[in-house]
Parts: structure tokens; C-alpha cells; sequence
């Protein structure tokens, strides 16, 4: 993407409602402290500069609405800040490392990074770090950020979500929840169901792929078929969400059906009583806030949580602000 300045009119507009999300970005950087400057490593650039490129590399994968919300917020706070945003992204933890290789070898001013699957991406990120690099971490792998050299993390406490979730459910009070986790290796998935199962107690997980989505609708069926006692469904993705409701139909399951993160197809079935709920980690600013602070970072050597994640989530979306969040969701901010 290149470098773009703001010009009355539209991109004026929408400057001016992110306004807020640029102010509060510099509150937290430059409240810091002395704590903050402790986590960044000590290879870590130690001269202030300017931030002209970032790249950001994710798990996501392709077509997910999830991840095209992320990569908004990245490019707008590009266009907002004049700075060049590049995105990309890879399901394979392999081909991951190779994307945030290539953006060494270029030479970029910064570096943003989804950890699901931290062990697979350590070498890369660490070299990152000794190129003097810095790097901000979002959505997953907050345990491994600082350990890895990131000056930061930006997303939610997963497990903590987990909890927040199956503490819904059981104030909804069901008695039996199927936790379904999409793709295989991914540790935030892991840890949000651990989370709801700590609360929630009686609890079982199912593994399905998100690649295959058929495949996915057709396990869960198969689960609910199997154990009527089951009364709640908790997917940890919108698309999975939207099969686990037709699974729910077709096995004539009464179980109640909620999710973690929003998308269209999400909003309509609260709204007609098919969801009870989604938990919003408010993925715009795991794109906006992280190339943020890496300006903060690259000028004033500002840096932000000192070593804690900046948390943005858990959210929840249910019947009662459905309706307000919607538009919001239509134009990709959330």
C-alpha cells in the first residue's frame, strides 16, 4: 500500500471519528511508565526514529471476515499516520515464518505478528528482533511476546474470554456445553475452551476444520445426535458459528448455540434468537493499535503494558446492543 495523506472528504471524515482511537493510543503510550521501558529487549533499537513501513503478518485465513476486519484496522491507521501498511497472511504456521522472513529481508520499520502457534514462529520473530526491528504481537501468543522480544501485545486474555464466556452459559442455565475448536495447533482456541470449561464445568470439545466447513457442520451434528444431553454449543469463530446453528436445526438439538467474534451472518442470528450471544475481542484494534505504537516506539521510544497485553476484549454482543453494533459490523470496524 503507499503512503496516503488525508484530504477533506471521505478519508477527512473517517479521520475524524478514529480520532478518539489516536488519542487514546497516545495517552497509553505516553503513561508507559518506567515499568514499560523495562520490557523492551535490550537488542531493541536504542536510537529514536521514524516509522515509514510496517508489515503485518497473520494466521488468518482466507476470505475469513474475521481477519479482513484486523487487516482495516491496520490500513486505516496507515492512511492515518502516513504510513505504509503491508498484510499478509497464512493458515500454515511454515509459510507464516516465511511471510515475516521476507519482511526482514526488506527491511521494514515495523513488524506485527499473530502468534497461534508461537514455537513454530519463534526463529523468525527473534531474528526480527536482532535486526533491530521492533515487533508487536496481536491476538495470539501473549505468554511468548515478551519473551520473544516484542516490545508489546495487543488482543485479549483468551483464557480469561473463556471464562467470561462459559460464566454466560451457566448463568443461562445450561448444563452441558460442547466446546468447538476450527484449527488444530492454534493455542488461543485451546485456551478459550479451557477458559469455558473452568467455568462451566460439565464440558466436552469437539476438533473440527475450518477449511472444510461441510465437514465441520456434519461433526457437530454428529455430537449433538449423539449426546442429547448437551444444551450449549460455544464455537471460537463467526463462520463455525453460522454451521454450528444449521447443526442445531438438523439434529433437533435444543441446544443454545453462542460464539466468540462477529460477522454479519453472526449479527442476523442474534437477532432472530438463534445466538445467544458473541464474545467481541474487537479485532479492528488488533490492526489499528499495534502500528500505532510502533510509531510511538520508532520516534519516542515509547512503549506500552509493561509486559502485560493491552486487552481488547472480551466485548459481548447479545440482543440487547445487536442492533447498535450492526452497522458497525456492515462497514467493517467490528
Amino acid at each position: 500500500m503507499t503512503t496516503m495523506s488525508l484530504r477533506p472528504g471521505r478519508g477527512w471524515r473517517r479521520s475524524r471519528r478514529l480520532a478518539p482511537w489516536l488519542a487514546a493510543a497516545a495517552v497509553l503510550a505516553a503513561c508507559s511508565g518506567p515499568g514499560a521501558d523495562v520490557a523492551a529487549p535490550s537488542n531493541s533499537p536504542v536510537a529514536a526514529g521514524s516509522l515509514r513501513s510496517v508489515a503485518v503478518v497473520t494466521h488468518g485465513s482466507p476470505g475469513d471476515a474475521f481477519w479482513n476486519v484486523v487487516k482495516n484496522g491496520a490500513e486505516a491507521a496507515g492512511k492515518d499516520l502516513g504510513v505504509r501498511v503491508d498484510y499478509n497472511s497464512a493458515g500454515d504456521p511454515g509459510q507464516q515464518a516465511k511471510l515475516i522472513d521476507n519482511a526482514v529481508a526488506q527491511g521494514v520499520d515495523g513488524l506485527v505478528v499473530s502468534m497461534a502457534n508461537p514455537d513454530a514462529l519463534r526463529a523468525s520473530v527473534e531474528k526480527a528482533v536482532r535486526a533491530g526491528i521492533p515487533v508487536v504481537t496481536i491476538n495470539s501468543g501473549e505468554a511468548e511476546s515478551a519473551k520473544y522480544g516484542a516490545i508489546g501485545h495487543v488482543g485479549q486474555s483468551e483464557g480469561l474470554a473463556g471464562q467470561a464466556a462459559g460464566k454466560r452459559l451457566v448463568d443461562a442455565k445450561k448444563t452441558k456445553m460442547l466446546c468447538v475448536i476450527h484449527e488444530a495447533g492454534n493455542i488461543g482456541a485451546n485456551q478459550r475452551c479451557d477458559g469455558a470449561s473452568k467455568a462451566f464445568g460439565n464440558a466436552t470439545t469437539l476438533q473440527v476444520d475450518i477449511n472444510n466447513p461441510t465437514d465441520a457442520q456434519s461433526r457437530i451434528k454428529g455430537a449433538l445426535e449423539s449426546d442429547r444431553s448437551i444444551d450449549a454449543v460455544l464455537t471460537l469463530n463467526s463462520q463455525v458459528a453460522a454451521r454450528a446453528v444449521d447443526a442445531v436445526q438438523e439434529s433437533r438439538s435444543g441446544a443454545t448455540v453462542a460464539t466468540f467474534d462477529l460477522n454479519t451472518d453472526v449479527v442476523e442470528a442474534i437477532r432472530a434468537g438463534k445466538l445467544l450471544f458473541a464474545v467481541d475481542q474487537q479485532q479492528y484494534q488488533q490492526g489499528y493499535l499495534p502500528v500505532v505504537l510502533l510509531q510511538a516506539y520508532r520516534t519516542n521510544l515509547n512503549t506500552v503494558g509493561g509486559g502485560t497485553p493491552v486487552q481488547t476484549g472480551p466485548a459481548f454482543v447479545d440482543k440487547n446492543n445487536v442492533d447498535a453494533v450492526a452497522t458497525l459490523v456492515a462497514q467493517g470496524t467490528r
